[in-house]
């Protein structure tokens, strides 16, 4: 995956660089009128061996690998998912009334939230962004 970017600043080791995700409804005909297309600014801090080649209001493009984005999707989506599914049917199944199960499911994923955070540093590691002079 590609964004294309502008560079901010730059300091020893590292590129900073803001990016404009915007959805895929975007380019469609009709987004201004159903309201349903959306843009938002991200600054992004990128560790660079050669960050004193890059300049302040330069044009990048900021690359993740794909294998690294299924792996986000993975955390963010599918596993809290199947988390919340599997607690919300065990516990039903279990004869649990349903005031329990919600506070179960809630509670499942605080828990998995918290995990998430005490993990952080491990998960960025994981997730290596590359920043790229954009070549005319």
């Amino acid at each position: 995956m590609t964004h294309p970017g502008t560079v901010l600043k730059t300091q020893k080791g590292q590129v900073t660089v803001q990016i404009t995700s915007v959805s895929a409804c975007a380019a469609c005909q009709a987004h201004s009128r159903c309201g349903f297309a959306e843009s938002k600014t991200k600054t992004l801090d990128i560790p660079e061996r050669h960050w004193n080649e890059y300049h302040e209001g330069e044009q990048v493009s900021v690359t993740i690998d794909t294998s690294h984005g299924l792996l986000a999707v993975l955390i963010a989506y599918f596993l809290p998912t199947i988390l919340l599914l599997g607690v919300i049917v065990g516990l039903s199944l279990a004869g649990i009334p349903e005031l329990g199960v919600i506070l179960s499911s809630f509670a499942a994923l605080a828990l998995y939230v918290a995990i998430l955070v005490l993990w952080r540093k491990h998960i960025d590691n994981r997730f290596t962004l590359k920043v790229e002079k954009i070549r005319n």
